[in-house]
C-alpha cells in the first residue's frame, strides 16, 4: 500500500510561462477583442487622445487602449470603483489578455486609472471635437 509520503515531491520553484496551462479565455471578451482589433480601436483612441499625452514627462502614461478596455470591464462586470477594476485585472488572466497586459507587465494601478478619470479644464476640449464618434469612420 502506498503512503502519502511516497507520493510527495518537491514542486519546481520557477515555471516557464510557456509551460503554464492556459484556458480558452472568456468567449465574450475574446469576441469583443476580435471586433475591436478588426475596427482599429487602439489606433482610433490613440489618435483621439494624442494631445493629452506628453512625449517625455513623468512616468509612462496608461495607453488609451488599455484605459478604455479597463473601463469596459468595469461596465460589463458592474464594477463601480477603480480599485475594483484594478483588482479584477490583477486576478484574471483572460482579462489581462483582453486588455493587452502580458504576465511580466504590471497591471494598471487604481491610482493611475483614477488620475486619468480626473476632470480636465474645459479649455482642454475644443468645440469641434465630437463627443461621440463611430469606429471605422
Amino acid at each position: 500500500m502506498g503512503t502519502r509520503k511516497d507520493r510527495e515531491r518537491q514542486e519546481d520553484l520557477w515555471v516557464a510561462y510557456t509551460n503554464m496551462a492556459a484556458g480558452p479565455g472568456h468567449p465574450f471578451y475574446v469576441r469583443l477583442n476580435e471586433v475591436l482589433d478588426s475596427e482599429g480601436f487602439d489606433a482610433f483612441v490613440e489618435k483621439l487622445c494624442a494631445r493629452f499625452y506628453a512625449e517625455k514627462l513623468g512616468r509612462p502614461g496608461l495607453t488609451p487602449g488599455i484605459y478604455f478596455r479597463s473601463l469596459m470591464i468595469g461596465y460589463f462586470e458592474g464594477i463601480e470603483s477603480e480599485r475594483g477594476i484594478a483588482w479584477r485585472l490583477k486576478d484574471s488572466l483572460s482579462l489581462r489578455h483582453f486588455v493587452g497586459i502580458a504576465l511580466d507587465e504590471h497591471k494598471p494601478d487604481h491610482s493611475t486609472i483614477s488620475w486619468v478619470m480626473k476632470p480636465r479644464p474645459t479649455s482642454s476640449f475644443s468645440s469641434d471635437t465630437p463627443m461621440t464618434t463611430t469606429l471605422g469612420e
